[in-house]
Parts: structure tokens; C-alpha cells; sequence
């Protein structure tokens, strides 16, 4: 057990480090959007690769940013009995969560973009637009992005076992959105 979570306290590590690349892309995408808009209006100046450096920040955010979301319990969540149980209960609603739906989907995910980056890689896959930037690297974000997601589904696994077996306590509250 001690392999396991030091491989889950490894993986939190990986996470929190991309949570903050995104945090950092949040800014840095703002950044560009609004030096893109102002050099468009001022001097009436355009660049597509500006454009499309910032859907690859925006992608780049997401995809790095979803499993530091999901190590902070802050994803969404299907919120029908989920409350209402006790904290064991919502313990293994989640380890069922993980094993039957979250793990296979993310596996799946993450086989399928290796060879659509890999494609995109080897051809120099460029941008239709005039202007525009080399593809690869934002595809790269989605085998990225799922193998991160996926190590960390493996992670918040490994911890609700541990919790099962009462040899971790975690607090992984969840709080009903309010509408």
C-alpha cells in the first residue's frame, strides 16, 4: 500500500503542477486576446497565428487544468442521491464511479488522440489559415490531457480504497451547486 500512495501523492504533485500552468494560460490567454483586439483597432492589424495561439492556450487550460480539478473535487458531479448519502456511501459511489465509467472513458479517450497527435506530428500538419500555426502542438494537449486526467482518476482511486479500509482519511466534501 505504501507504493500506491506514494504513487497517488506523485500524481496530486503532477496535477497541481499543470493546475498551475493553466492558472498561468488563464492570464496569459487574456493577455494575448486583448493585445490581439487592440493592435486590431489602433493599428488595423491581424494575425491569425495570434488567434490561433489563443485557442491553443485555451485548450491547453482545459486539458491541463481538468485533472487538478478533478484532485480538487471541484468537477461536476450527476447530484441525484450522491448528497444525500453518508461519507462512506459517496466513497464507493466514487470507486464504482471510477472503476466502470471514469477509467474506461479516459483510457479510451486517451487511445484515441495518440494517433490523431502522432498523425498530425509526423505529416507537419499546419493551419489552413493564412497565417496560421503548426497543429501538432495542440493536439499533443489531448493525449496530454487524458493521461493526466487518467492518472489521476487512478489516484482518487487509490486514495477512496484507502479510505474504505480506514487506513486514510481524506475530506473530499462536496458541495450541491446552488441555483
Amino acid at each position: 500500500m505504501h507504493v500506491l500512495r506514494l504513487f497517488s501523492r506523485s500524481v496530486d504533485r503532477l496535477s497541481g503542477w499543470a493546475g498551475t500552468v493553466a492558472s498561468v494560460l488563464v492570464l496569459l490567454a487574456c493577455l494575448v486576446s486583448a493585445g490581439n483586439a487592440s493592435i486590431r483597432y489602433l493599428f488595423n492589424y491581424s494575425s491569425n497565428g495570434w488567434l490561433e495561439i489563443q485557442w491553443y492556450m485555451f485548450g491547453a487550460l482545459v486539458f491541463l487544468g481538468a485533472a487538478h480539478t478533478l484532485r480538487m473535487n471541484e468537477h461536476v458531479r450527476v447530484d441525484l442521491v450522491f448528497s444525500s448519502l453518508s461519507d462512506r456511501g459517496q466513497t464507493w459511489i466514487d470507486v464504482v464511479g471510477f472503476i466502470a465509467f471514469f477509467l474506461p472513458v479516459t483510457l479510451f479517450l486517451f487511445s484515441l488522440s495518440v494517433p490523431f497527435f502522432l498523425s498530425s506530428f509526423r505529416s507537419g500538419e499546419v493551419s489552413s489559415s493564412a497565417g496560421g500555426l503548426i497543429l501538432w502542438p495542440a493536439k499533443l494537449l489531448l493525449p496530454l490531457g487524458f493521461g493526466l486526467l487518467t492518472l489521476q482518476g487512478l489516484s482518487e482511486l487509490i486514495k477512496r480504497i484507502l479510505i474504505l479500509q480506514g487506513r486514510m482519511s481524506l475530506e473530499v466534501k462536496y458541495e450541491k451547486p446552488l441555483q
